[in-house]
C-alpha cells in the first residue's frame, strides 16, 4: 500500500511547533544557551519535550559537570534514565516546566523516600516553580533531604510564609537535633511554628555567643533581703534561661544588651517563690543604677509594695562608686571558645566551613542567620 506523502511532514511539522513552544518556555537569559545545544541533534532537542530540566541542566551546567558524557548517551539513543544518571540529575525533575529553571541546577535529594514524597510537592504555578526549586535545593544542601521535603510541600502550602532570607536558619536549626532547642523541627511542623521555633534557636545561641560560658563577674549590686523579698543575680547563661522559662518573658534576648554593659538582671523572689524579674540600667541623663523593669510573670505588673522594697534594696548600695561604663554597640567580642563549640558539629557534617559561618566568631554572621 503506497505511503501517504503528507502525512510524515504534518507530523513533522507539527512536533517542531511543539518543540518551539517548549524552547520558548523557557526563561529568556537562558533561550540562547538552550536553543545553540538544542541545533546540535535532533535527540538532544527532544529532550525539551521529554526533560525540560535535563535539557537545561546540559545546556547550562552546574560547577564540576562535564556534560559530554550525559550528551554521547543523549545521541546513542541510550534511555532518559541512563542519561540523566551520567548528568546527575534526578528523575522527579521531569515533572518541571521549562519556567523552572532559572540558575545552574545543583545537586538535589534524590532517595528512594524523598522521591516518593516530592511527587506530591510539585509547583504546579510557573511563576512559583523558580523559587521553589531554589529553595528545595537550599535546604537540602544546608540541612538534610527530609527538611527538603518539607520546605517543598510547605512552598505550596503557604507560598507567602516563606522568606528566603529565613531559609538559612531553618536549614540549619533543622539540622542540629536538640543542641541548645527547646523545640526540634519535626516534618510535621508547619512554617510559621517552624519560624518560631528557628528564632528561638537563634535567641539562645546569640545569648551563649554573647556571654560565654563564665558568669558576669560584676552584677553592680549585691543580693539581699529586704522586707521579706529575696533579690538575687542572674548572671550566668542557665539562670537566665531558668528565670526566662518560670517567669515567661525574653530575658534571653538580653545578651547583646549585657555583653555591652548596658543592664544587669536580678530575680526577685518570696518564701523561694519566682515574684518578679528587675533589670537595673541607667535611665536617660541619669549615670547612676536605676530600676527601669519590674515585672511579674508574663510581664504582668507589680504590687506598689515590691517596688518599695527594690527601691530600698537599690539603696542600701553606695551608688556613686558603682561603674557602669558602657561599651560602645558592637565593640564587644563575641565568645570564640562557644561559637566553635555550637558550629563544629556542623562543619564535620558538611566537610567544610562556609564563608558565612566562619570559624571566627562574626556579629555580622551571626546576624545573617
Amino acid at each position: 500500500m503506497p505511503s501517504n506523502p503528507v502525512v510524515a511532514p504534518s507530523r513533522a511539522t507539527a512536533r517542531s511547533v511543539l518543540l518551539e513552544r517548549q524552547l520558548e518556555r523557557y526563561q529568556p537569559h537562558v533561550q540562547g544557551a538552550v536553543r545553540t545545544l538544542a541545533m546540535r541533534h535532533a535527540r538532544i532537542a527532544d529532550l525539551a519535550l521529554s526533560f525540560p530540566a535535563l535539557l537545561f541542566a546540559l545546556a547550562v551546567p552546574r560547577a564540576g559537570l562535564n556534560p559530554a558524557p550525559a550528551l554521547a548517551r543523549v545521541i546513542d539513543g541510550l534511555s532518559l534514565a541512563e542519561v540523566a544518571a551520567a548528568a546527575g540529575m534526578p528523575l522527579w525533575l521531569r515533572k518541571l516546566s521549562p519556567e523552572a529553571f532559572v540558575h545552574p541546577i545543583g545537586r538535589l535529594p534524590d532517595g528512594e523516600l524523598f522521591r516518593r514524597q516530592i511527587a506530591n510537592h510539585l509547583p504546579r504555578s510557573p511563576k512559583l516553580a523558580p523559587s521553589w526549586l531554589k529553595i528545595v535545593a537550599d535546604v537540602a544542601e544546608l540541612a538534610h533531604e527530609p527538611a527538603a521535603a518539607w520546605i517543598a510541600r510547605e512552598l505550596i502550602r503557604e507560598p507567602r510564609r516563606i522568606n528566603p532570607a529565613r531559609l538559612r536558619l531553618i536549614g540549619l536549626w533543622s539540622s542540629f537535633g536538640r543542641q541548645l532547642i527547646e523545640r526540634a523541627w519535626t516534618p510535621n511542623m508547619r512554617i510559621g511554628a517552624a519560624l518560631a521555633a528557628a528564632e528561638d534557636w537563634r535567641t539562645m545561641i546569640a545569648l551563649h555567643v554573647n556571654l560565654g560560658s563564665e558568669p558576669i563577674s560584676d552584677m553592680w549590686l549585691n543580693a539581699a533581703c529586704v522586707a521579706g523579698y529575696e533579690f538575687l543575680p542572674l548572671s550566668s547563661i542557665s539562670a537566665i534561661s531558668e528565670e526566662a522559662n518560670a517567669m515567661r518573658n525574653c530575658l534571653r534576648t538580653y545578651g547583646y544588651n549585657l555583653t555591652h554593659n548596658r543592664s544587669r538582671l536580678w530575680s526577685v523572689r518570696r518564701d523561694g517563690h519566682r515574684v518578679a524579674t528587675l533589670r537595673v540600667a541607667c535611665r536617660f541623663r541619669d549615670p547612676l543604677p536605676n530600676i527601669v523593669e519590674l515585672k511579674g510573670a508574663g510581664n504582668r505588673e507589680v504590687p506598689r509594695e515590691l517596688w518599695w522594697a527594690a527601691r530600698q534594696w537599690l539603696n542600701l548600695h553606695d551608688l556613686s562608686r558603682i561603674n557602669m561604663e558602657q561599651r560602645n554597640w558592637g565593640s564587644a567580642p563575641l565568645d570564640r571558645a562557644t561559637w566553635q563549640a555550637i558550629w563544629r558539629p556542623y562543619w564535620l557534617a558538611k566537610r567544610r566551613i562556609p564563608g558565612w559561618l566562619p570559624i571566627t566568631p562574626s556579629r555580622d554572621a551571626l546576624d545573617a542567620l
